[in-house]
Protein backbone atom coordinates (compact mmCIF):
# COMPACT_ATOMS: atom_id res chain seq x y z
CA UNK A 1 0.00 0.00 0.00
CA UNK A 2 1.16 2.98 -1.26
CA UNK A 3 1.65 6.24 1.53
CA UNK A 4 1.36 9.10 -0.02
CA UNK A 5 3.42 11.05 2.53
CA UNK A 6 6.57 9.08 0.91
CA UNK A 7 8.88 10.06 -2.09
CA UNK A 8 7.64 7.35 -3.88
CA UNK A 9 4.01 9.06 -4.52
CA UNK A 10 1.65 6.98 -5.69
CA UNK A 11 -0.76 7.86 -8.96
CA UNK A 12 -2.80 6.30 -11.98
CA UNK A 13 -1.28 4.00 -14.40
CA UNK A 14 -3.60 4.27 -17.09
CA UNK A 15 -5.51 7.02 -19.31
CA UNK A 16 -8.93 5.46 -18.83
CA UNK A 17 -8.03 4.69 -15.26
CA UNK A 18 -7.63 9.01 -14.65
CA UNK A 19 -11.50 9.38 -16.74
CA UNK A 20 -12.94 6.60 -14.47
CA UNK A 21 -11.81 8.20 -11.50
CA UNK A 22 -12.33 11.65 -12.57
CA UNK A 23 -15.51 11.61 -13.87
CA UNK A 24 -16.33 9.30 -11.07
CA UNK A 25 -15.81 11.97 -8.78
CA UNK A 26 -17.95 14.53 -10.86
CA UNK A 27 -20.55 11.88 -11.03
CA UNK A 28 -23.26 11.31 -8.41
CA UNK A 29 -26.26 12.16 -6.58
CA UNK A 30 -25.54 15.69 -8.17
CA UNK A 31 -26.35 13.98 -11.89
CA UNK A 32 -28.87 11.23 -11.07
CA UNK A 33 -30.43 12.82 -7.99
CA UNK A 34 -29.94 16.38 -8.56
CA UNK A 35 -29.83 17.36 -12.31
CA UNK A 36 -32.93 16.10 -13.23
CA UNK A 37 -35.14 17.72 -10.50
CA UNK A 38 -33.16 20.95 -11.18
CA UNK A 39 -33.77 20.74 -14.31
CA UNK A 40 -37.66 19.93 -14.05
CA UNK A 41 -38.40 23.26 -12.17
CA UNK A 42 -36.19 25.29 -15.02
CA UNK A 43 -38.46 24.41 -17.65
CA UNK A 44 -36.83 21.35 -19.89
CA UNK A 45 -35.16 21.61 -22.76
CA UNK A 46 -34.44 25.19 -22.62
CA UNK A 47 -32.52 24.45 -19.08
CA UNK A 48 -30.57 21.59 -21.22
CA UNK A 49 -29.30 24.01 -23.73
CA UNK A 50 -27.80 26.55 -21.17
CA UNK A 51 -26.09 23.71 -18.69
CA UNK A 52 -24.23 22.44 -22.01
CA UNK A 53 -23.14 25.52 -22.77
CA UNK A 54 -21.63 26.96 -19.28
CA UNK A 55 -20.17 23.36 -19.34
CA UNK A 56 -17.88 23.74 -22.15
CA UNK A 57 -17.61 27.45 -22.47
CA UNK A 58 -16.48 27.80 -18.53
CA UNK A 59 -16.88 24.08 -17.03
CA UNK A 60 -14.32 22.44 -19.24
CA UNK A 61 -11.30 25.97 -18.58
CA UNK A 62 -11.69 25.63 -14.92
CA UNK A 63 -11.56 21.93 -14.59
CA UNK A 64 -8.12 22.19 -16.73
CA UNK A 65 -7.23 24.82 -14.22
CA UNK A 66 -7.54 23.17 -11.12
CA UNK A 67 -5.85 19.49 -12.56
CA UNK A 68 -3.00 22.16 -13.65
CA UNK A 69 -2.77 22.99 -9.98
CA UNK A 70 -2.68 19.62 -9.09
CA UNK A 71 -0.07 18.29 -11.74
CA UNK A 72 2.15 21.17 -11.38
CA UNK A 73 2.96 20.76 -7.74
CA UNK A 74 2.05 16.99 -7.65
CA UNK A 75 0.89 17.84 -3.82
CA UNK A 76 -2.77 17.46 -2.66
CA UNK A 77 -4.44 20.83 -2.64
CA UNK A 78 -3.35 22.56 0.18
CA UNK A 79 0.44 21.70 -0.34
CA UNK A 80 -0.08 22.44 -4.31
CA UNK A 81 -1.23 26.64 -3.58
CA UNK A 82 1.83 26.09 -0.54
CA UNK A 83 4.51 25.35 -2.61
CA UNK A 84 3.68 27.20 -6.19
CA UNK A 85 3.06 30.35 -3.97
CA UNK A 86 5.37 30.09 -0.89
CA UNK A 87 5.06 32.74 1.32
CA UNK A 88 2.09 34.04 0.35
CA UNK A 89 -1.49 33.17 1.69
CA UNK A 90 -2.75 31.61 -1.58
CA UNK A 91 -2.76 28.33 0.95
CA UNK A 92 -6.06 29.24 2.00
CA UNK A 93 -7.77 28.14 -1.55
CA UNK A 94 -6.35 24.28 -0.29
CA UNK A 95 -7.49 25.06 3.19
CA UNK A 96 -11.15 25.76 1.91
CA UNK A 97 -10.91 22.90 -0.86
CA UNK A 98 -10.53 20.78 2.59
CA UNK A 99 -12.87 22.11 4.93
CA UNK A 100 -15.19 21.57 1.90
CA UNK A 101 -14.51 18.32 1.55
CA UNK A 102 -15.80 17.60 5.29
CA UNK A 103 -18.43 19.20 4.70
CA UNK A 104 -19.47 18.01 1.63
CA UNK A 105 -18.91 14.32 2.77
CA UNK A 106 -20.53 15.14 5.73
CA UNK A 107 -24.14 15.77 4.43
CA UNK A 108 -23.74 13.71 1.14
CA UNK A 109 -23.28 10.74 3.19
CA UNK A 110 -26.54 10.95 4.77
CA UNK A 111 -28.22 11.39 0.98
CA UNK A 112 -26.09 8.61 0.17
CA UNK A 113 -27.40 6.58 3.67
CA UNK A 114 -30.86 7.23 1.88
CA UNK A 115 -30.13 5.33 -1.38
CA UNK A 116 -28.50 2.21 0.64
CA UNK A 117 -32.42 1.83 2.88
CA UNK A 118 -33.84 2.19 -1.01
CA UNK A 119 -31.85 -0.23 -2.32
CA UNK A 120 -32.63 -2.88 0.91
CA UNK A 121 -36.47 -1.60 0.66
CA UNK A 122 -36.66 -2.40 -3.42
CA UNK A 123 -35.24 -5.74 -2.82
CA UNK A 124 -37.44 -6.70 -0.17
CA UNK A 125 -40.03 -5.45 -2.35
CA UNK A 126 -41.07 -2.99 -0.01
CA UNK A 127 -41.80 0.20 -2.34
CA UNK A 128 -45.29 -0.99 -3.37
CA UNK A 129 -48.49 0.53 -2.01
CA UNK A 130 -50.66 3.74 -2.59
CA UNK A 131 -48.86 6.95 -3.34
CA UNK A 132 -49.55 7.96 -0.15
CA UNK A 133 -47.69 4.95 1.29
CA UNK A 134 -45.08 5.27 -0.25
CA UNK A 135 -44.48 8.81 0.91
CA UNK A 136 -45.07 8.00 4.27
CA UNK A 137 -42.11 5.51 3.89
CA UNK A 138 -39.71 8.32 2.93
CA UNK A 139 -41.05 10.44 5.62
CA UNK A 140 -40.54 7.72 8.34
CA UNK A 141 -37.47 6.47 7.35
CA UNK A 142 -36.21 9.49 8.08
CA UNK A 143 -37.50 10.21 11.24
CA UNK A 144 -36.35 6.92 12.14
CA UNK A 145 -33.69 6.97 15.29
CA UNK A 146 -31.67 3.89 13.93
CA UNK A 147 -31.66 3.61 10.56
CA UNK A 148 -30.76 7.02 9.09
CA UNK A 149 -27.65 6.64 11.49
CA UNK A 150 -27.06 3.45 10.58
CA UNK A 151 -26.95 3.49 6.46
CA UNK A 152 -24.90 6.35 6.89
CA UNK A 153 -22.13 4.77 8.50
CA UNK A 154 -22.46 1.47 6.43
CA UNK A 155 -21.54 4.12 3.13
CA UNK A 156 -18.73 6.02 5.11
CA UNK A 157 -17.13 2.44 5.79
CA UNK A 158 -17.60 1.35 2.28
CA UNK A 159 -16.10 4.85 0.96
CA UNK A 160 -12.96 3.97 3.29
CA UNK A 161 -12.25 0.37 2.32
CA UNK A 162 -12.09 0.95 -1.02
CA UNK A 163 -9.27 4.08 -1.08
CA UNK A 164 -7.37 1.79 1.79
CA UNK A 165 -6.04 0.49 -1.08
CA UNK A 166 -4.47 3.65 -2.45
CA UNK A 167 -5.09 5.36 -5.34
CA UNK A 168 -3.72 2.50 -8.04
CA UNK A 169 -5.09 -0.16 -6.33
CA UNK A 170 -7.92 1.20 -4.45
CA UNK A 171 -9.23 4.65 -6.21
CA UNK A 172 -8.59 3.94 -9.59
CA UNK A 173 -9.06 0.07 -9.01
CA UNK A 174 -12.94 0.15 -8.00
CA UNK A 175 -13.77 3.19 -10.34
CA UNK A 176 -12.75 1.19 -13.39
CA UNK A 177 -15.45 -1.27 -12.30
CA UNK A 178 -18.02 1.22 -10.96
CA UNK A 179 -18.00 3.47 -13.84
CA UNK A 180 -18.89 0.67 -16.34
CA UNK A 181 -21.35 -1.02 -14.33
CA UNK A 182 -23.34 2.59 -13.84
CA UNK A 183 -23.37 3.36 -17.55
CA UNK A 184 -24.84 -0.20 -18.54
CA UNK A 185 -27.15 0.44 -15.56
CA UNK A 186 -28.19 3.76 -16.82
CA UNK A 187 -28.43 2.38 -20.70
CA UNK A 188 -30.62 -0.57 -19.35
CA UNK A 189 -33.27 1.97 -17.67
CA UNK A 190 -33.07 4.59 -20.22
CA UNK A 191 -34.18 1.63 -22.91
CA UNK A 192 -36.87 0.44 -20.57
CA UNK A 193 -38.29 4.57 -20.15
CA UNK A 194 -38.25 5.00 -23.81
CA UNK A 195 -40.70 1.73 -24.61
CA UNK A 196 -43.21 2.99 -22.33
CA UNK A 197 -46.51 4.62 -23.95
CA UNK A 198 -46.45 8.21 -24.20
CA UNK A 199 -42.60 8.38 -23.64
CA UNK A 200 -42.36 11.12 -26.40
CA UNK A 201 -43.57 13.20 -24.03
CA UNK A 202 -40.96 13.30 -21.40
CA UNK A 203 -38.22 13.48 -24.77
CA UNK A 204 -39.66 16.73 -25.86
CA UNK A 205 -39.40 17.95 -22.70
CA UNK A 206 -36.12 17.41 -21.82
CA UNK A 207 -34.66 17.99 -25.53
CA UNK A 208 -37.29 20.27 -26.94
CA UNK A 209 -36.32 24.07 -25.71
CA UNK A 210 -38.86 26.13 -24.46
CA UNK A 211 -36.75 29.72 -24.62
CA UNK A 212 -39.70 31.48 -22.98
CA UNK A 213 -38.41 29.69 -20.14
CA UNK A 214 -34.96 31.24 -19.95
CA UNK A 215 -34.99 34.34 -17.11
CA UNK A 216 -31.77 35.10 -15.09
CA UNK A 217 -32.98 32.95 -12.23
CA UNK A 218 -32.85 29.78 -14.47
CA UNK A 219 -29.50 31.01 -16.41
CA UNK A 220 -27.99 31.15 -12.93
CA UNK A 221 -29.31 27.83 -12.16
CA UNK A 222 -27.96 26.19 -14.87
CA UNK A 223 -24.62 27.78 -14.57
CA UNK A 224 -24.71 26.45 -10.79
CA UNK A 225 -25.50 23.54 -11.69
CA UNK A 226 -22.23 23.15 -14.54
CA UNK A 227 -20.11 24.29 -11.77
CA UNK A 228 -21.09 22.04 -8.97
CA UNK A 229 -21.58 19.12 -11.32
CA UNK A 230 -18.15 18.77 -12.13
CA UNK A 231 -16.87 18.83 -8.51
CA UNK A 232 -15.00 21.93 -9.16
CA UNK A 233 -13.53 24.51 -6.19
CA UNK A 234 -13.68 21.22 -3.30
CA UNK A 235 -9.76 20.24 -3.91
CA UNK A 236 -11.09 16.63 -5.64
CA UNK A 237 -9.51 17.69 -9.32
CA UNK A 238 -6.52 19.38 -8.08
CA UNK A 239 -5.92 16.00 -5.63
CA UNK A 240 -6.48 13.66 -8.64
CA UNK A 241 -5.22 16.28 -10.95
CA UNK A 242 -1.70 15.49 -9.00
CA UNK A 243 -1.48 11.54 -9.38
CA UNK A 244 -1.47 12.07 -13.18
CA UNK A 245 1.00 11.65 -15.39
CA UNK A 246 2.80 14.10 -17.58
CA UNK A 247 2.43 12.27 -20.66
CA UNK A 248 -1.68 13.00 -20.56
CA UNK A 249 -3.36 15.94 -21.98
CA UNK A 250 -4.98 18.12 -19.28
CA UNK A 251 -7.41 19.79 -21.97
CA UNK A 252 -8.38 16.07 -23.48
CA UNK A 253 -8.64 14.58 -19.55
CA UNK A 254 -11.01 18.03 -18.56
CA UNK A 255 -12.97 17.28 -21.29
CA UNK A 256 -13.55 13.88 -21.47
CA UNK A 257 -14.41 14.08 -17.59
CA UNK A 258 -17.10 16.73 -18.33
CA UNK A 259 -18.95 15.40 -21.28
CA UNK A 260 -18.87 11.79 -19.48
CA UNK A 261 -20.45 13.50 -16.61
CA UNK A 262 -22.79 15.75 -18.64
CA UNK A 263 -24.19 12.59 -20.69
CA UNK A 264 -24.99 10.18 -17.43
CA UNK A 265 -27.13 13.84 -15.83
CA UNK A 266 -28.92 13.88 -19.69
CA UNK A 267 -29.27 10.11 -19.57
CA UNK A 268 -30.48 10.24 -16.28
CA UNK A 269 -33.00 12.67 -17.42
CA UNK A 270 -34.03 10.49 -20.11
CA UNK A 271 -34.57 7.59 -17.76
CA UNK A 272 -36.62 9.94 -15.55
CA UNK A 273 -38.58 12.04 -17.69
CA UNK A 274 -40.56 9.71 -19.83
CA UNK A 275 -42.04 7.32 -17.33
CA UNK A 276 -42.66 10.67 -15.52
CA UNK A 277 -44.88 11.54 -18.24
CA UNK A 278 -46.31 8.21 -18.95
CA UNK A 279 -48.06 7.58 -15.68
CA UNK A 280 -49.11 11.26 -15.16
CA UNK A 281 -46.84 12.31 -13.08
CA UNK A 282 -45.54 16.29 -12.99
CA UNK A 283 -42.01 17.11 -13.60
CA UNK A 284 -41.88 19.45 -11.31
CA UNK A 285 -41.36 17.73 -8.36
CA UNK A 286 -38.28 18.94 -6.56
CA UNK A 287 -35.90 16.90 -4.17
CA UNK A 288 -38.43 14.25 -3.27
CA UNK A 289 -38.28 13.00 -7.56
CA UNK A 290 -36.59 9.73 -7.21
CA UNK A 291 -38.21 8.98 -3.22
CA UNK A 292 -41.24 9.78 -4.04
CA UNK A 293 -42.35 9.85 -7.21
CA UNK A 294 -40.05 7.14 -8.93
CA UNK A 295 -41.01 4.30 -6.68
CA UNK A 296 -44.39 4.95 -7.91
CA UNK A 297 -44.03 5.15 -11.35
CA UNK A 298 -41.76 1.38 -10.90
CA UNK A 299 -44.60 0.05 -9.55
CA UNK A 300 -46.92 0.90 -12.69
CA UNK A 301 -44.39 -0.67 -14.54
CA UNK A 302 -44.03 -4.37 -16.38
CA UNK A 303 -40.92 -5.62 -14.71
CA UNK A 304 -41.09 -2.55 -12.24
CA UNK A 305 -39.26 -4.64 -9.53
CA UNK A 306 -35.97 -5.66 -11.26
CA UNK A 307 -35.91 -1.63 -12.56
CA UNK A 308 -36.32 -0.53 -8.98
CA UNK A 309 -33.29 -2.79 -7.65
CA UNK A 310 -31.61 -1.50 -10.46
CA UNK A 311 -32.19 2.18 -10.56
CA UNK A 312 -31.43 2.39 -6.10
CA UNK A 313 -27.74 0.69 -7.20
CA UNK A 314 -26.67 2.67 -10.00
CA UNK A 315 -27.88 5.80 -7.10
CA UNK A 316 -25.64 3.68 -4.54
CA UNK A 317 -22.94 3.64 -7.23
CA UNK A 318 -23.02 7.24 -8.11
CA UNK A 319 -22.33 8.11 -4.80
CA UNK A 320 -19.89 6.16 -3.71
CA UNK A 321 -17.44 7.28 -6.72
CA UNK A 322 -17.72 10.73 -5.52
CA UNK A 323 -17.74 9.80 -2.33
CA UNK A 324 -14.17 8.33 -2.17
CA UNK A 325 -12.84 11.20 -4.22
CA UNK A 326 -14.10 13.53 -1.17
CA UNK A 327 -12.59 11.40 1.31
CA UNK A 328 -9.22 11.43 -0.94
CA UNK A 329 -8.99 15.17 -0.41
CA UNK A 330 -8.73 15.20 3.16
CA UNK A 331 -6.62 11.84 3.38
CA UNK A 332 -4.22 13.42 1.01
CA UNK A 333 -3.97 16.52 3.10
CA UNK A 334 -3.44 14.49 6.45
CA UNK A 335 -0.33 12.49 4.90
CA UNK A 336 1.01 14.84 2.96
CA UNK A 337 1.16 17.71 5.35
CA UNK A 338 1.51 15.87 8.45
CA UNK A 339 2.93 12.85 7.88
CA UNK A 340 0.14 10.96 9.13
CA UNK A 341 0.68 7.04 7.52
CA UNK A 342 -2.17 6.60 5.07
CA UNK A 343 -4.52 4.03 6.83
CA UNK A 344 -4.61 5.89 10.14
CA UNK A 345 -5.21 9.09 8.19
CA UNK A 346 -8.22 7.05 6.00
CA UNK A 347 -9.77 5.34 9.70
CA UNK A 348 -9.19 9.07 11.93
CA UNK A 349 -11.25 11.26 9.09
CA UNK A 350 -13.90 8.42 8.56
CA UNK A 351 -14.52 8.66 12.64
CA UNK A 352 -14.38 12.59 11.91
CA UNK A 353 -16.54 12.96 9.23
CA UNK A 354 -19.06 9.92 10.61
CA UNK A 355 -19.52 12.29 13.90
CA UNK A 356 -20.53 14.85 11.84
CA UNK A 357 -23.06 12.86 9.76
CA UNK A 358 -24.39 11.91 12.71
CA UNK A 359 -25.34 15.81 13.18
CA UNK A 360 -26.91 16.48 9.60
CA UNK A 361 -29.00 12.98 10.29
CA UNK A 362 -30.14 14.15 14.14
CA UNK A 363 -30.44 17.91 12.45
CA UNK A 364 -32.29 19.53 9.27
CA UNK A 365 -30.67 22.70 10.42
CA UNK A 366 -27.10 21.58 10.46
CA UNK A 367 -27.28 19.41 7.35
CA UNK A 368 -28.43 22.51 5.64
CA UNK A 369 -25.75 24.54 7.08
CA UNK A 370 -23.67 22.22 6.04
CA UNK A 371 -24.68 22.29 2.71
CA UNK A 372 -25.11 26.06 1.97
CA UNK A 373 -21.73 27.12 3.16
CA UNK A 374 -20.24 24.05 1.26
CA UNK A 375 -22.53 24.69 -2.06
CA UNK A 376 -22.94 28.51 -2.28
CA UNK A 377 -20.11 29.50 -0.16
CA UNK A 378 -16.67 27.78 -0.15
CA UNK A 379 -16.89 25.81 -3.97
CA UNK A 380 -17.85 29.07 -5.87
CA UNK A 381 -15.23 31.32 -3.72
CA UNK A 382 -12.80 28.16 -4.07
CA UNK A 383 -13.45 28.25 -8.31
CA UNK A 384 -12.97 31.56 -8.83
CA UNK A 385 -10.12 31.65 -6.68
CA UNK A 386 -8.41 29.06 -8.49
CA UNK A 387 -8.98 30.68 -12.29
CA UNK A 388 -7.56 33.70 -10.63
CA UNK A 389 -4.35 31.65 -9.31
CA UNK A 390 -3.96 30.51 -12.89
CA UNK A 391 -4.77 33.57 -14.82
CA UNK A 392 -2.59 36.29 -12.43
CA UNK A 393 -0.24 34.20 -10.22
CA UNK A 394 1.01 31.46 -12.04
CA UNK A 395 3.36 32.39 -14.64
CA UNK A 396 1.70 32.43 -18.44
CA UNK A 397 4.90 30.01 -19.87
CA UNK A 398 4.26 28.34 -16.72
CA UNK A 399 0.39 27.53 -17.49
CA UNK A 400 1.58 26.54 -21.05
CA UNK A 401 4.33 24.67 -19.98
CA UNK A 402 2.32 22.04 -18.22
CA UNK A 403 -0.81 22.07 -20.62
CA UNK A 404 2.16 20.98 -23.21
CA UNK A 405 3.93 18.46 -21.19
CA UNK A 406 2.82 15.88 -23.14
CA UNK A 407 4.77 16.74 -26.08
CA UNK A 408 2.51 18.53 -28.09
CA UNK A 409 1.53 22.18 -28.63
CA UNK A 410 -2.09 23.11 -27.19
CA UNK A 411 -3.90 25.00 -30.15
CA UNK A 412 -6.62 26.30 -28.09
CA UNK A 413 -4.28 27.65 -25.43
CA UNK A 414 -5.19 31.61 -26.32
CA UNK A 415 -9.05 30.75 -25.99
CA UNK A 416 -8.29 29.22 -22.57
CA UNK A 417 -6.49 31.81 -21.16
CA UNK A 418 -8.76 34.71 -21.97
CA UNK A 419 -11.44 33.19 -20.34
CA UNK A 420 -9.59 31.83 -17.11
CA UNK A 421 -8.37 35.60 -17.10
CA UNK A 422 -11.78 37.63 -17.78
CA UNK A 423 -14.69 35.27 -18.00
CA UNK A 424 -15.04 32.76 -15.71
CA UNK A 425 -14.37 34.57 -12.32
CA UNK A 426 -17.31 36.80 -13.29
CA UNK A 427 -19.29 34.37 -14.58
CA UNK A 428 -18.61 32.30 -11.17
CA UNK A 429 -19.12 35.15 -8.93
CA UNK A 430 -22.46 35.91 -10.20
CA UNK A 431 -23.01 32.14 -9.21
CA UNK A 432 -21.58 33.54 -5.82
CA UNK A 433 -23.60 36.49 -5.28
CA UNK A 434 -26.67 34.43 -6.07
CA UNK A 435 -25.66 31.76 -4.21
CA UNK A 436 -25.70 33.94 -1.20
CA UNK A 437 -28.54 36.26 -1.41
CA UNK A 438 -26.84 39.41 -3.16
CA UNK A 439 -27.93 39.38 -6.11
CA UNK A 440 -31.35 37.71 -7.62
CA UNK A 441 -32.33 37.53 -11.47
CA UNK A 442 -35.65 35.16 -9.97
Amino acid sequence: MANLGSSSRDGFSSKFGVIAAAAGSAIGLGNIWRFPYVLGESGGGAFLLLYLFFIIAFGVPVMTSELLIGRKAQKNVFGAFKSLAPGKPWFLVGTMGVLAAFLILSFYSVVAGWTIEYVYLAVKGSLSGSPDEINMIFEEFKASQFWPYFWTIVFLILTALIIVGGVKNGIEKYTKILMPLLFILIIVLDVKALLLPGAGKGIEFLFKPDFSKINGEVILAAMGQAFFSLSIGMGVIATYGSYIPKSQNLGKTALSVSLTDTLIAVLAGVAIFPAVYAFGMAPEQGEGLVFKVLPNIFNQMTGGYVFSVMFFVLLTIAALTSSISLLEVIVAYLSEEYGMKRSYAIWATTLVVSVLAMLCVYSVKVFGSFDFISSNVLLPLGGVLIVLFVGYVMKKSEVRAELEAHGKKVVYFDIFYFIVRYIAPVAIMFVFLNGVGVINFG
